[in-house]
């Protein structure tokens, strides 16, 4: 009778003992070193604070909102993230060939847009609002207000879109836009001008707002409509910031990312910024350049403009009369050259001054309005309806 031997699988089995061993010890590892790795307020490359570790308590755990705070902050804030995203942004380009990230559009010779390819039935709806807040504010101050809407990049450079990018018809709109607002007040259409200009370097290839040559051409279309004389800029020294990286790079970490430059005037002109109390009621907070040069060392350098967007704030100029802008972040490096023309530049962002601008217009005495957004915030800020409304002080 032959005898049957079987083989024993143990060895088999112990075989796989050292790679389990392995990975528990990986495993161990990354954990401690996302234990002791330095924990951040904010996430720097990409322009935002970054989680923190949620307060515990029982009915936050029984309705799960800290367990979700909790994945937040892991993902915050485990270690080599900025090192793991930028890998995996760059493998989504080169491998995957995207077109598309974070909400931006990456187009040909580096460049990026914002994506809009649609337009919503509440962004419809709070476009027409706007509209008639600000047809109706130039109604009630007739002969005052001037408004520039500002076209998007890719308006002016649609051939640096991918191809086949199904964009929104904006020309459409601000053809809308402008015949509605120009019943009521003049209107400053820059899109011929800027194609007309487009070889010159008018919007950032990395950020959504337009550079402050983008600012200055826009401004010469302000002087020629008032007939003012524009700031001689051949007459002044200009100074150049390098390596900057702005919103549409935070979004999208591009591997090949192409920095921008920022060139700007080192004007001297003094700007108080207020803290808001009331409607028509602030008192002065600070008082500085209006160009915060600090900021330029910082990831968000465009905001050394104005040093951001405050409420309300008075710049002295060197012209005469005076002038309020009303306005989004793209009117922060337009106002500096306001100072070549008016003795007192009045500035209010609805972001953080919730009041209608009869009294301070009033109180302060103010020639001109200038109402200074671009496209994509104007069509959805729930903000800019406090233009229309009426003074609540006697």
């Amino acid at each position: 009778m032959s005898k049957v031997v079987y083989r024993k699988n143990g060895g088999r089995r112990r075989a796989g003992y050292p790679l389990l061993v392995l990975c528990a010890v990986l495993l161990f590892g990354f954990s401690l070193v996302n234990i002791v790795w330095p924990k951040r307020t904010q996430l720097e490359l990409e322009n935002r604070k970054a989680a923190q570790l949620p307060a515990f308590s029982v009915s936050a755990l029984l309705d799960g909102s800290w367990q979700s705070g909790f994945a937040r902050w892991m993902q915050d804030q485990f270690s080599l993230r900025d090192a793991a995203v930028n890998t995996q942004r760059a493998a989504d380009e080169v491998l995957f060939r995207k077109a598309e990230e974070g909400g931006i559009l990456l187009g040909k010779d580096r460049w990026m847009f914002t994506k809009l390819f649609t337009v919503d039935d509440a962004t419809r709806k709070q476009l027409a609002k706007n509209v008639q807040a600000v047809s109706e504010f130039a109604a009630n101050h007739p002969g005052k207000v001037t408004f520039l809407l500002a076209p998007s990049a890719s308006v002016i450079y649609p051939e640096e879109l991918p191809a086949g990018a199904p964009m929104v018809d904006e020309n459409a709109m601000l053809d809308d836009i402008f015949a509605k607002v120009g019943q009521s007040a003049d209107v400053i259409d820059l899109r011929g001008t800027f194609t007309d200009l487009k070889d010159e370097y008018l919007y950032f290839k990395t950020d959504h707002h337009w550079t402050p040559n983008g600012a200055y051409r826009a401004y010469e279309q302000f002087c020629s409509l008032k007939g003012l004389t524009p700031f001689d800029r051949a007459a002044h020294e200009p100074i150049t910031v390098t390596d900057f990286q702005g919103t549409h790079y935070s979004a999208t970490r591009l591997w090949n990312v192409e920095n921008d430059e920022i060139t700007y005037y080192p004007f001297d002109s003094l700007m108080t910024i207020y803290k808001i109390t009331g409607e028509a009621a602030y008192e002065p907070e600070t008082t500085e350049n209006i160009v915060n040069m600090q900021k330029f060392n910082t990831r968000d350098k465009y905001a050394a403009f104005l040093d951001g967007n405050n409420g309300y704030s008075t710049i002295e100029g060197r012209g005469t009369g005076s002038i309020l802008v009303v306005k989004d972040s793209y009117a922060n490096s337009f106002v500096p050259y306001l100072t070549e023309n008016y003795a007192k530049i009045g500035v209010v962002d609805f972001r953080n001054f919730k009041y209608g601008l009869d009294s301070t217009i009033e109180k302060e005495g103010y020639d001109e309005v200038l109402v200074l957004y671009n496209f994509q915030t104007f069509i959805a800020d729930t903000n800019l309806i406090y233009i229309s409304r009426p003074s609540t002080l006697s």
